[in-house]
């Protein structure tokens, strides 16, 4: 066609994105400029620092939309929870027992599985000091670990990449989504993302014969596998995976790629042989979530270079008949994410990840009129993985009305300390840079 290029050269393209190709690439002449300026950032990078494939990994997985943590870890034994929530309080048949005062949610079997296995780590009361209440805000505040009354612009994770990952690749992080999640914003560039290939197409220019598929497209649909559900849409959430009330804008060639190339869904033939060559070994639920962390699987066994791993579940904003709706995201959390364990283990990659939920708030002690609970403070958090410090950490927040600031659960933990232990701990690098401050490190492992 005209103004069109051909890009042959796999070596510059595949360093420059996970997603480059071995094939004959057929571009719009306006994309020839981007991938030049980022081949020419990436030709000096051929040795990489440590990554996913020498190192740890963490695994982030945001619960949008604020979960409710009153009753997800659930203090069933508390007077005051059942006198608030005279509808939703969950009695001690409907619980699994982590000990005589608090237990699960009965939908999170999953979860009771790797509580008893050592391998969960359940954080009591986590929050910052002056909650806000908006889901864009707050989930600003977890993504650049701010304080509430200041505002930054790159996130934690985004600052961890500037600072430890030097001359990586782009995948050092990947996030399973349809834009970067905030948590990624950085100066370098680094983190890419992409999302369920159902979502859009993509072509390799080899015009498939009369009912043939295009080779590319289905080899992607099989590596990211999954069967639509009646609840797909708010599996995926109201709120979704928020980053913010703005995209990130700032000029560089990355940042275009990001939302151009990648969003499409461009294909190679490193993601390809990873859909061929490495199999799931566990059974995920039929949902996005399920699908999402059975991409990162693959992507582990296939020994991509990534570092941090992102993925979102979304549906949590319930105002109004939350007990059937929390109900089925846990179970899918629960199930989803011991199948993640199953097959990590399986691959003999457990021990090299972490996985860490948060939610951008809890919810108020008092539930509302509609059947659901509305926007509130402090909540769990939980950390997944062969080396955790497993058990109940921190303290349960108390519930008495004369200790609650305006209906909310004030927070025994706070955020950046369990970033900070994760950082620390983990991922082994000093917490004060990337966090901007210092933080007493939470001991997660």
């Amino acid at each position: 066609m005209k103004n069109e290029i051909h890009l042959h050269t796999r070596r510059e393209f595949l360093r420059t994105t996970m997603l480059g190709g071995a094939l004959s690439w057929t571009v719009p002449v306006f994309l020839a400029n981007t991938f030049s300026q980022l081949n020419a950032a990436a030709r000096d990078s051929a040795i990489q620092t440590a990554t996913g494939k020498d190192g740890t990994i963490l695994v982030v997985l945001q619960m949008a939309g604020g979960n409710d943590g009153i009753n997800t870890v659930v203090p069933y034994a508390n007077d005051y929870y059942h006198k608030a929530r005279p509808t939703l309080g969950l009695s001690a048949a409907n619980i699994l027992k982590l000990d005589g005062n608090v237990g699960l949610h009965g939908a999170l079997k999953g979860f009771k599985e790797l509580y008893d296995g050592g391998q969960l780590s359940v954080i009591q009361g986590v929050g910052y000091p002056n909650p806000n209440r908006s889901h864009f805000r707050s989930t600003e505040i977890w993504a650049t670990a701010s304080d509430s009354e200041r505002f930054e612009k790159y996130g934690w994770l985004g600052r961890y990449f500037d600072s430890n990952c030097s001359g990586a690749d782009p995948a050092v992080g990947v996030a399973v989504s349809r834009q970067l999640p905030q948590a990624f914003w950085s100066n370098s560039g680094k983190g890419i993302c992409f999302d369920n290939p159902a979502n859009y197409r993509f072509f390799s220019g080899e015009h498939p014969r009369p009912g043939q598929a295009d080779m590319m497209e289905d080899s992607y649909k099989k590596m990211n596998e999954v069967e639509m559900t009646a609840h797909e849409d708010n599996s995926g959430g109201s709120i979704g995976m928020l980053s913010g009330a703005k995209a990130m804008h700032g000029g560089r060639s990355v940042d275009f790629i990001e939302r151009t190339a990648l969003d499409a869904q461009v294909s190679s033939d490193e993601v390809r042989g990873i859909a061929g060559r490495v199999q799931n070994s566990a059974t995920y639920p039929a949902t996005q979530l399920g699908s999402s962390l059975k991409l990162v699987a693959k992507l582990i066994g296939g020994g991509l270079p990534t570092r941090i791993y992102y993925a979102s579940q979304g549906g949590y904003d319930t105002h109004t008949n939350q007990i059937g709706t929390q109900q089925r995201l846990l179970t899918d959390l629960g199930d989803s994410l011991k199948a993640f364990t199953d097959d990590l283990k399986a691959q003999g990659n457990m021990s090299r990840v972490l996985i860490m939920t948060f939610s951008e708030f809890g919810r108020r002690v008092q539930e509302n009129a509609n059947g659901g609970t509305d926007h509130g403070a402090a909540a769990p958090m939980f950390i997944v993985g062969d080396k955790v410090k497993a058990g109940l950490l921190g303290a349960y927040p108390s519930l008495a009305p004369a200790d609650l600031f305006q209906g909310d659960i004030k927070f025994t933990t706070d955020f950046r300390s369990v970033y900070a232990g994760v950082l620390e701990n983990w991922l082994k690098t000093k917490s004060a840079p990337v966090l901007g401050r210092e933080f007493a490190p939470l001991a997660v492992v």
